[in-house]
Parts: structure tokens; C-alpha cells; sequence
């Protein structure tokens, strides 16, 4: 457009030009005897317009090369300008949602601190403060020595709570206070009721081991041995099988 303007302002000039040059030839024309001079004249009238006009064309262009020049400038800073602002929405946007986000992660860790707050604050349960104190008054009596009270408690847990976690190791207590006892008979049966009545309980390889043993004191040897090596067999990265690995190499050297 900047092109077009400075095109139509040169040729407005042009025009001016032309009736000047024809304006001053007319006048020159009307007087006779003065043609040499007038021509003359004319000529230098004419370098000079010239002169002007291609003056104001170099003019006209520099100007329109610095409009050129101007418009690439804005056109750019239009872009970064767009550029800037879509970049700008973006991170807006991303920082909202991870806002978002974070007050949902928030909230559901208040709704935990809650409840485990409420879990905490409210006092244990009569029957599980009870057959805990029961079990470990039972464990105490047998580690101090007082076995016959200790067996009678370990019976009294097994009676009352036998689906607890604990009844493997009541039962196990109480092939404990045989052995202690050496009365071997009676723990060989009751070690032997920790796999019968718990066979996915914990204590089944220790109570394997001891059973082993019991059976030992009872001069059952061979049946000691097939025990040594069943607990080798099922639990063989259990403690009781590396003692019970040693058991059995022992004997062989004996």
C-alpha cells in the first residue's frame, strides 16, 4: 500500500512537471526572435526540475525501503508477541492443573491423617488388650521357669482364641513346657500338633526341630532322622534347617 501511495505521489509531480514545462513553452512560443535564449533557458529549467524530481524518487525510495524495513519489524514482534502469549497460556494452564493435582493429593492425605488420627485416639479393644497380656504372661512364666502355670495358660489361649495368629506359638509353647520338663513323650505330641493343627503357621519348621529332638530323648532314632531331613526338605532356608543339617552330619560321623 506504502508502494501504491508513493507511485501515485510521483506521478502527481510528473503532471505538475509536464504543465510547468508546457505552461513556460506557450508563453515562450507567443513572443517571435526570442527562441535561442528562451530555449535555452528552457533547457536549464528543465535540468533543474529534473534534478528535483530524481531527488525526491531516491527520497521517495529510501522512505518506502525504511516503511519496508518497519513493516518486517512489527510483522516479527507480532510473532513473538503471539508467541509469547500462547507460551504464556500454556504454563498458566499446566501450573493450574498441577495445582489441581497437588489439592487433590492433599486432601486424600488429611482423609488418611484423619482416620489413622481417629484410629489412635480411640482405646484398644478389652478382648485384644486381654488375650495379648494372656499370651504374654504365658511366655513369661515359661522363659522364668514356672512350667506347669505356663502350660496351663498356653491351654487356656488355645482354648479361647484357637484362629488367632498367636495359637501356633500356644501350641508350640506348650510342646515348650514338656521339653523343659523332659517329658519327652508329651512333647513329641505336642510339637507334632503345630503342623496337624497349623500347617501354614511359622513356627512349624521350630516345632519340626524339636520334635526331632524329642524323639532323640526317646531313643527313636530312625524316626528323628526321617524328621531332620523332612524339615531339610520343606523349609531348607529356615534356621532350624541348618541346624537340622548339622544334626544329620553329626550323626553321620558318628
Amino acid at each position: 500500500m506504502a508502494g501504491a501511495r508513493t507511485e501515485v505521489q510521483g506521478g502527481s509531480r510528473r503532471r505538475v512537471l509536464a504543465l510547468a514545462v508546457m505552461g513556460w513553452l506557450g508563453s515562450g512560443l507567443l513572443v517571435p526572435g526570442c527562441y535561442a535564449p528562451q530555449i535555452s533557458l528552457l533547457r536549464s529549467g528543465l535540468d533543474s526540475l529534473r534534478a528535483v524530481v530524481d531527488t525526491m524518487t531516491v527520497r521517495d525510495s529510501v522512505t518506502l525501503a525504511v516503511l519496508q524495513a518497519t513493516r518486517r519489524d512489527i510483522a516479527e514482534q507480532k510473532d513473538i508477541v503471539l508467541s509469547t502469549r500462547a507460551s504464556s497460556g500454556t504454563t498458566t494452564q499446566e501450573l493450574f492443573e498441577q495445582m489441581t493435582r497437588l489439592e487433590g493429593k492433599l486432601d486424600e492425605a488429611m482423609g488418611r491423617f484423619d482416620r489413622a488420627s481417629q484410629r489412635s485416639s480411640s482405646p484398644a479393644t478389652p478382648v485384644g488388650g486381654e488375650m495379648n497380656q494372656m499370651y504374654d504372661q504365658a511366655s513369661l512364666d515359661l522363659t522364668q521357669g514356672r512350667y506347669r502355670l505356663a502350660l496351663q495358660e498356653f491351654r487356656d489361649f488355645l482354648k479361647r482364641y484357637p484362629s488367632n495368629e498367636l495359637a501356633d506359638n500356644a501350641q508350640y509353647g506348650i510342646g515348650e513346657c514338656f521339653f523343659a520338663q523332659s517329658v519327652f513323650d508329651s512333647a513329641e505330641v505336642e510339637y507334632a500338633r503345630v503342623e496337624a493343627a497349623f500347617p501354614k503357621g511359622d513356627k512349624v519348621p521350630a516345632a519340626l526341630y524339636k520334635l526331632a529332638l524329642s524323639q532323640e530323648r526317646l531313643k527313636k532314632t530312625s524316626a528323628a532322622k526321617k524328621t531332620l531331613e523332612d524339615l531339610v526338605k520343606r523349609y531348607p532356608n529356615s534356621g532350624e534347617a541348618q541346624l537340622a543339617r548339622e544334626r544329620l552330619g553329626g550323626a553321620q560321623r558318628r
